[in-house]
């Protein structure tokens, strides 16, 4: 009795077990952002299961799970630009699987479409851009380079079931020797900009002092011109205000006493004030004398 009721024990766990492995195999479960691409013994179905719980025939059919959610994949890849530097670039693409498409995607690639599409793609379409512009103008236009390689990979890749949503430039690396020019190349630029903001702070100067010099001289020239109208507006104030009563007061008053002596022709000298001297008070009428001063050779 005892062997007859263990059999039927392990008899009982091995059906459990084959139940729960049948039931386990009969539903599958696709988590968000995926989807489902039944494989039936081998057949890929155009039907993609969406996100939830679905059952499936066990041990017939298999459920591969593409992620349709957002990837980032980083791409190290190398170009060559307009003056045929290289140009060694690395990428971070974000990119999508279209949901309908999922199951023509594992059909006809299979799992590595990274590999088989989208790296060939950004290579692809990396070199051309680049090419388009010099290596320093690479650099300066990073942002029209990632819009092109996102036109550029969509036009490839879209048709496929790829949409490339952003593509970013993380870095951009060049040879030694065209690192060693430029570098070269912005010091003289540099040395080149001192030299002209010296020149136009010396031009500048210049004009500074040559128009605080032409402010003076019209300065000084309106002072004269001032002072020359003043002066011609007080002497013809004065000219109005002189009478004859005036000029007379001030010959008066400048007289120093004295009375002028007068040389006459023929070498005769008079003396006013020896005249006024000799003269008498009461005869008006006498004659006045002369000296005569004899002339050289008399």
């Amino acid at each position: 009795m005892s062997k007859i009721f263990n059999k039927k024990i392990i008899v009982t766990v091995i059906v459990i077990l084959l139940a729960i492995v049948v039931i386990a195999n009969c539903v599958t479960i696709v988590q968000p952002g995926h989807t489902g691409v039944v494989v039936t013994l081998g057949k890929v179905n155009e039907t993609v299961l969406q996100e939830g719980l679905h059952f499936k025939i066990p041990f017939v059919q298999n459920v591969v799970m593409i992620d349709n959610r957002i990837t980032k994949l980083e791409v190290d890849t190398e170009a060559f630009s307009s003056d045929l530097q290289t140009v060694d670039t690395r990428l971070a693409i974000n990119y999508r699987v279209d949901t309908s498409k999922s199951y023509s995607i594992y059909k006809n690639i299979g799992a590595g479409y990274e590999a088989v599409l989208v790296e060939p793609a950004v290579n692809e379409v990396l070199k051309a851009i680049v090419a388009q512009y010099s290596a320093e103008e690479s650099v300066t236009n990073r942002t029209l380079i990632s819009t092109g390689l996102v036109e550029g990979l969509n036009e490839k890749l879209n048709d496929i079931g790829l949409y490339v949503t952003d593509v970013n430039i993380i870095n951009f690396e060049f040879s030694e020797a065209y690192i060693t020019a430029i570098e070269e190349k912005q010091v003289a630029q540099q040395e080149l900009l001192k030299a002209e903001t010296e020149k136009q702070t010396k031009i500048t100067n210049a004009e500074a002092e040559a128009e605080a010099m032409k402010v003076k001289a019209e300065g000084e020239a309106e002072a004269l011109k001032i002072t020359a109208s003043a002066e011609a507006e007080a002497n013809a104030t004065i000219a109005e205000s002189l009478t004859e009563e005036l000029i007379r007061y001030q010959k008066v008053d400048r007289w120093n006493g004295e009375l002028p002596k007068v040389t006459g022709g023929s070498g005769t000298f008079m003396d006013v004030s020896d005249i006024m001297t000799d003269a008498e008070p009461e005869s008006a009428e006498a004659p006045v004398q002369q000296e005569v001063i004899p002339a050289a050779g008399e």
